[in-house]
């Protein structure tokens, strides 16, 4: 069975910390247990989750979905916040855990990558490079969240023509958001094969396109 890739990257530097990392958590939880119900979801949706901070780590490797435990996810009390080298983690992983077509056999799906932060890159030159890298790997959707009213809608711009805003971090806007997100996903693990192009369902009256 050809796999549907999912990176998820969580920005969990110091603002992150209280009730919007708790929500975030919440909204996880939710977001998986709405997806383990579906059966295609079930079938091809592997998963990763990504935190970056002023470390960045890959708390989940790429686990197929009726295997995967949720982390504990731990915020630091204040620090920079290194997109830059989360998305460089990123196409590491992508490069050694997704697997590519080859003349004799099919690989995974386009990956989908949801991106999540409350602020901005604080290795600005190091996110400029990388953005051009995650680029050119193969995404079926790059998907980014600006999480309240200090997340800087456009460094994700330059990464991703999907942004999206929530106006505040609580957990009902986050449950939402993952909501959106599991459906996101479902709808990829049922058009995978049918199209390369992932429509994306119409988002919650929490969740507004940056345009």
């Amino acid at each position: 069975m050809r796999r549907l890739p999912v990176y998820i990257l969580i920005d969990t530097s110091g603002s992150m910390k209280g009730e919007p990392i708790e929500s975030v958590k919440v909204g996880l939880a939710d977001m998986l247990a709405t997806l383990r119900q579906d059966p295609y979801a079930l079938e091809t949706v592997w998963m990763s989750i990504i935190t970056f901070d002023k470390d960045v780590k890959q708390l989940v490797p790429l686990t197929a979905l009726e295997n995967l435990q949720l982390p504990d996810i731990t915020i630091p009390d204040s620090g920079p916040t290194f997109t830059g080298l989360a998305l460089q983690t990123l196409c590491e992983k992508y490069d050694t855990e997704v697997q590519l077509s080859t003349p004799t056999q099919k690989g995974d799906w386009m990956p989908l990558l949801f991106v999540l932060t409350d602020g901005k890159p604080s290795d600005l030159q190091l996110y400029s490079q990388m953005t051009a890298k995650v680029k050119e790997r193969k995404f079926g959707n790059i998907i980014a969240c600006a999480a309240g009213p200090k997340a800087k809608k456009e460094y994700l711009q330059e990464l991703t023509d999907k942004v999206f805003s929530l106006d505040t971090m609580d957990s009902s806007t986050f449950r939402k958001f993952f909501q959106w997100v599991s459906d996101t996903i479902g709808l990829g693990g049922k058009s995978v094969g049918a199209t390369e192009d992932i429509e994306l369902p119409t988002p919650p009256a929490e969740v507004n396109l940056v345009i």
